[in-house]
């Protein structure tokens, strides 16, 4: 495994293993044990999948220390405000089973995110978790924080996908010392992802998947992945992307497949936004990273 190493110091692997959509509690269990017999050390998952309880059962099965693995989990809206992410947050570790996070996230950027900063900053400060970060946050909305807390994000989980490249923020990411990681990182195969016969001959010419051609075009940008299978041999595959490398000429021929718009989310569409406020109430899983 590769590793990055965030703005204070932290080490997070370039490639974890993402529960999105695995609501289904025992096959939760199932895909996370799975995985971490594979060898993924980074788990992420969120309140609003709906499945800490599960990975944290996975967890404490593994016989794995707890301190060779990476835990991520994310506050929801509902949770947002100073007291709330106080609250949310011990919620969390409860279900995990856990005496800290390795990295905690404001899941969307709504709701009262600043008290949440605060609260984050809080537990930053007394050791209860390594690092914090946020997800879904535009670039403006990151160089906002950093211009009003001590504490700079260390990661915003963005979608970020050979259709949705955003390289002019990543830049801007990067200029505050912010690392971007990416959720869903096969767009769930929308726009033929899997099919593309660009990303098809690049996955041919090196024996490999598209999903590992994918992946691996992210990771050599300086850009962490979390793919989801709860299948063993595609967990073994979507790891496997350190072994291969893009070259220049296969670099640019993936950057002329970005469509420069949203794909799955866009946090900016008032539809989009009112939907996510509903998704607690309602909780129909769809795209809801």
């Amino acid at each position: 495994m590769e590793y990055i190493t965030l703005n204070n110091g932290v080490q997070m692997p370039k490639v974890g293993f993402g529960v999105f959509q695995v609501d289904d509690l025992a096959a939760c269990e199932k895909a996370v044990a799975e995985a971490i017999d594979v060898g993924y050390r980074h788990i992420d998952t969120a309140v609003s999948y709906r499945n800490e309880e599960a990975v944290g059962a996975a967890i404490a099965k593994s016989g794995v220390p707890r301190d060779e693995l990476f835990v991520t989990t994310k506050a929801y809206i509902h949770q947002m405000g100073y007291e709330k992410t106080l609250a949310a947050f011990d919620e969390s570790l409860e279900k995990l089973g856990l005496d800290y996070l390795d990295l905690y996230l404001v899941h969307m950027p709504f709701g009262d995110y600043y008290g949440a900063w605060r609260a984050m900053e809080e537990l930053y400060c007394a050791g209860r978790v390594r690092a914090i970060g946020v997800s879904n946050f535009g670039a403006d909305r990151i160089v906002d924080l950093a211009r009003n807390f001590e504490v700079v994000p260390a990661v915003d989980q963005l979608e970020l996908h050979p259709f949705y490249q955003r390289e002019d923020e990543i830049s801007v990411l990067s200029g505050l010392g912010v690392a971007p990681e990416c959720w869903a990182p096969f767009a769930e195969g929308l726009n033929g992802m899997f099919d593309n016969p660009v990303l098809a001959a690049i996955a041919s010419a090196h024996s490999v998947s598209v999903a590992q051609v994918v992946l691996r075009w992210n990771v050599q940008r300086g850009v962490p992945v979390i793919p989801k299978s709860v299948h063993r041999e595609r967990m073994e595959q979507n790891l496997d992307v350190f072994g291969f490398e893009l070259t220049a000429d296969e670099m640019a021929a993936i950057a002329a497949l970005d469509l420069g718009r949203p794909q799955m989310f866009d946090p900016r569409d008032p539809a989009e936004v009112a939907r996510v406020y509903d998704y607690m109430e309602n909780p129909v899983l769809t795209t809801l990273q």
